[in-house]
């Protein structure tokens, strides 16, 4: 079932269920799902989440660790976007004056249900809303000069995820891809993760308290690369959607 967030007309912060076989969303209110199907083509997609925090893991296909030069990791590793830098389907990613090589990403993101810590990797399905596309972008030059990720990761439209939120697929086994100007340039499977996203979910409980509407992004494939002004990247996953965005040169 796909969770929609939109605008309509003159409405704001709608959620529903997007219905694929009459292209069209059935609007969620007090609950309960109205008579009312809203044409998929007269709404504005929404960011599936404002999250409180984004947590991504790096190096978390080995492909792409080779591709980066350096050892598969022992543990989990960890790092943090700001909410600030979450945009949504169809949105501009863009590309800051600062850094001269600014990469796409394509990540499966893991949306957090209710309020969870120190849970069991069996316990973590109790625990996810459900999940989405997720475009983790870097400023690469600037990651390779602070070592750490933060300055790299954390730049406003660096976050695009969507288009929605799905909850009934199995995480541990879903073909996924980038595509660049309709170009095909990452492909794997998310069985090809050194950490499956129930272990990353349990992991990261046991760090730090998550909440509703948390986002854990669970790393890249190999083919990573830049993206210049005027690009349009789609990441698209097995039995989730396409997420697409526009990349625009802020200068």
């Amino acid at each position: 079932m796909k969770i929609v967030h939109f605008n309509y007309k003159n409405l704001e912060n709608l959620y529903g269920y997007y219905d694929i076989d009459k292209n069209g969303i059935w609007l969620i209110t007090q609950g309960k799902l109205s008579k009312e199907l809203i044409p998929f083509n007269e709404v504005k997609i929404l960011p599936v989440s404002i999250p409180t925090k984004i947590i991504a893991v790096g190096l978390n296909y080995k492909d792409h660790a080779d591709e980066m030069d350096v050892k598969v990791p022992e543990e989990p590793i960890i790092f943090m976007k700001p909410s600030t830098s979450v945009i949504g389907h169809k949105e501009k990613i863009i590309l800051p004056k600062i850094s001269k090589r600014v990469d796409y990403e394509g990540e499966l993101a893991v949306v957090i249900g209710k309020k969870c810590k120190n849970i069991e990797p069996e316990e973590v399905e109790d625990y996810i809303l459900g999940y989405t596309c997720f475009n983790d972008v870097t400023a690469r030059d600037l990651q390779a000069k602070d070592v750490q990720y933060t300055r790299a990761k954390s730049f406003d439209t660096f976050a695009p995820l969507g288009p929605w939120i799905e909850n009934e697929v199995d995480p541990t086994n879903l073909e996924i891809k980038t595509y660049l100007n309709d170009r095909v340039v990452q492909h794997s499977n998310t069985k090809n993760m050194v950490f499956d996203a129930f272990f990353l979910v349990s992991y990261i409980s046991r760090i730090m308290t998550l909440l509703p509407g948390d986002i854990i992004a669970t790393g890249t494939p190999s083919g990573v690369g830049p993206m210049q002004n005027g690009d349009v990247v789609k990441v698209e996953i097995e039995g989730i959607g396409t997420l697409e965005n526009y990349a625009v040169s802020e200068w």
